[in-house]
């Protein structure tokens, strides 16, 4: 049966993968800029990931629940409040303590984004479409992750160089000098009141949840997590989000500490970058998935990002910079294929899977909290060595995980008799 398709509300939920990976993907451009500001040790400023991504774990279940009780709308308003609320908190109160409030709060809101609008997307696109908008929609959400450090670069720069366009003046007046890196947080202030304006005038679908879509009962999670398979893809997403932002978070502070990189340019477009490369690196994947099983596809992608970041802590400058961006074009698959290894490895409740899985986007809380503790005990060089914990448990899904289905692969013989046809 053919779906109608609501072309407004498809650009949306599109517009919503961007402002979600727009405010989630800048705190690794802003990490020493934010160290600098409030005198941090390693430790705090892993705190700063860990008030974020802990949103996650405590949102992820219960918006689930909410959103089959109150509908879609109601909770893309919620989060867009809770954003513009965190938002503006910071960028009127701009202090430490404030910021770690405000990170939680944005980061809540974009936990109840994450778990609406898949389903919407599905719905609004109408489900022959499903596959081609979902692919869309990961393609916007790294193009946000490579503008925002390109925006934050833009505005502080522009702000140390006085100069006169009218968003420099406007943030000249709004952010207190030594601290030029708060004007993001006047810009995410607006992406939400944009989005907040456009959400209350459109008229939202009726969205049945397909079975794998739905939250399941609380008896549900609790007997899923007595089962050492679920716990097995659980630490899978919690070691990848670890390892991703592991990565992302700490990379400009590490080039600043060790190659002297200015973090407000060329720092900030590293981390714009490794964004960049990971989108990159997603559609190639696409095309790498349909001719490799996956489990082969996870374990190369391992070893290389394995390489790439070693290669990016012991080498020169130069070296160094490509090497850290590079991991973005390696890590890109090994979300979606856990993901896929997860739920082909279950024949029902995968609703309850799901929000068990995306519980464990806390890694990237923990993982952070973990590596700023060992950079003030050793160096940060040391710290992010955990970061190979993390990669190697990837690398033991690759070999261990058992699926009940694979991923459909085309034969290169098939490959050239179709062309030959």
């Amino acid at each position: 049966m053919k779906s109608n398709r609501n072309s407004i509300l498809v650009f949306i939920v599109l517009l919503s993968f961007f402002v979600i990976s727009f405010l989630t993907n800048i705190l690794g451009a802003l990490n020493p800029a934010v160290s600098l500001s409030f005198n941090l040790s390693e430790t705090m400023a892993g705190f700063l990931p860990f008030s974020f991504f802990i949103a996650y774990g405590v949102m992820s279940i219960p918006a689930g629940f909410l959103v089959e009780k109150l509908g879609e709308k109601k909770m893309m308003m919620f989060a867009f409040v809770l954003a513009f609320s965190g938002s503006f908190l910071f960028a009127t109160l701009p202090s430490f303590s404030v910021f770690l409030l405000s990170l939680f709060t944005i980061g809540a809101g974009m936990a109840i984004l994450q778990v609406v609008i898949n389903p919407l997307l599905r719905v609004s696109g109408g489900e022959e479409n499903y596959a081609f908008f979902s692919v869309m929609a990961q393609l916007i959400f790294g193009l946000a992750s490579f503008v925002s450090p390109w925006v934050y670069s833009y505005l502080v720069v522009g702000l140390a160089n006085g100069e006169e366009s009218f968003v420099i003046r406007l943030m000249a007046n709004l952010v207190p000098p030594s601290m030029t890196w708060v004007s993001m947080y006047w810009v995410f202030l607006v992406l939400a009141i944009i989005m907040l304006v456009i959400i209350s005038f459109i008229k939202f679908p009726s969205v049945e949840l397909k079975q794998d879509e739905k939250v399941g009962s609380l008896s549900s999670y609790l007997g899923l997590f007595k089962n050492k398979v679920v716990l097995f893809y659980f630490f899978g997403i919690f070691a990848y989000v670890g390892a991703e932002q592991g990565i992302s978070y700490w990379m400009s502070k590490f080039l600043q500490i060790y190659h002297n990189v200015d973090p407000a340019v060329q720092g900030a477009y590293s981390v714009a970058n490794f964004w960049g490369l990971m989108t990159i690196g997603g559609l190639f994947g696409l095309v790498l998935l349909k001719l490799i099983d996956s489990k082969k596809v996870l374990i190369a992608f391992t070893f290389l990002t394995i390489i790439s970041l070693g290669l990016a802590m012991v080498s020169a400058k130069e070296v160094s910079l490509i090497a850290f961006q590079s991991c973005g074009f390696f890590l890109s698959v090994m979300y979606p294929i856990i993901i896929s290894l997860a739920l082909n490895s279950f024949l029902k409740n995968h609703g309850s899977f799901a929000g068990i899985l995306m519980t464990a986007i806390i890694g990237g809380a923990i993982i952070q909290l973990l590596i700023g503790m060992f950079s003030d005990l050793f160096s940060l060089k040391l710290g992010m060595l955990i970061v190979f914990l993390c990669l190697g448990y990837i690398l033991c899904i690759g070999i261990w995980a058992k699926p009940l289905v694979s991923n459909k692969t085309i034969r290169l013989k098939e490959l050239l008799r179709r062309n030959n046809n």
